[in-house]
């Protein structure tokens, strides 16, 4: 128990949640945008039973830490020069299907608006997705992540600092699993809170939506780069997109002052007319 009251947890603690928070922005995203081609009343529902299965497959694998080790270390073949493993094939298909999911969709969303001369409104459209279909594109690519978060964690936490006993079945001490194990729980609780307000934000904007379609493309980028042990630091794509949802939220600003300000001087020439 000492072990897990040492400043060196707590700090593992609260680092690696807040790198976990950070990771699942990702997911929290693509749930986003998939949940919103859902009828309304099924939208909030999805998104809670996206992260809560996120939550469960994160932690499963946390308890099956030597298998998911494992998959980091069988290698299938070569690519690059670079010895190929299970898990970067993993990360190579998920990136592919993230890369394709996002293209098809701002494909989708570009030929609505052509077709109708509006904008695409997903809410339209919602019905033609069903639960199942969006949960199950949610659980594929909550398999990709969880892989890279719980390799992550392990990385962070680093087991083989602790003397403690280890966990059955594991070979890991149990003070870094529970440190794990409470760092995924309270990421994803965060993810919680923010799941419903994010998804609302997007669809009432779709600018936004465009932006993080753009956003779910560079992960996949990123996830098929890395597959092929092609580093690309993530601290860049973020601040790009941090860069760039700063951009877009000035246009809003802009934008909501223009349509006050022509809302301002029709009332005035309506009062004007009236007297």
């Amino acid at each position: 128990m000492h072990e897990l009251l040492t400043t060196q947890s707590l700090i593992a603690f609260l680092t690696l949640a807040a790198l976990e928070i950070v990771l699942g922005v990702d997911n929290l995203v693509f749930i986003a945008i998939l949940s919103g081609k859902l009828p309304k009343e099924k939208q909030s529902f999805a998104q809670k039973i996206g992260l809560l299965l996120a939550a469960l497959g994160r932690l499963i694998l946390l308890f099956l830490i030597a298998w998911v080790v494992s998959l980091d270390q069988a290698k299938l073949f070569t690519a690059l020069g670079n010895e190929i493993s299970i898990k970067d094939l993993i990360l190579v298909l998920g990136g592919v299907f993230l890369i394709g999911k996002a293209t098809w969709e701002i494909h989708h969303k570009i030929e609505a608006a052509l077709a109708h001369g509006t904008e695409y409104d997903s809410g339209a459209n919602s019905a033609v997705a069903s639960f199942g279909m969006v949960i199950g594109q949610i659980v594929l690519l909550d398999l990709v992540f969880s892989i890279d978060s719980v390799l992550t964690a392990i990385g962070m936490v680093n087991p083989a600092d602790y003397t403690s006993a280890p966990v059955p079945l594991t070979g890991v001490p149990w003070p870094p699993l529970v440190i794990m194990s409470c760092a995924i729980i309270a990421a994803i609780l965060v993810m919680l809170g923010f799941a419903g307000p994010l998804s609302r934000f997007i669809d009432r904007n779709p600018t936004f939506k465009m932006l993080a379609l753009s956003f779910l493309l560079l992960i996949g980028v990123i996830l098929v780069a890395e597959g092929l042990h092609q580093h690309i630091p993530r601290g860049y794509v973020y601040f790009a997109m941090g860069f760039s949802l700063m951009v877009e939220l000035l246009n809003l600003k802009l934008i909501s002052n223009k349509l006050r300000k022509r809302d301002k001087k029709q009332i005035a020439a309506a009062d004007s007319a009236a007297i």
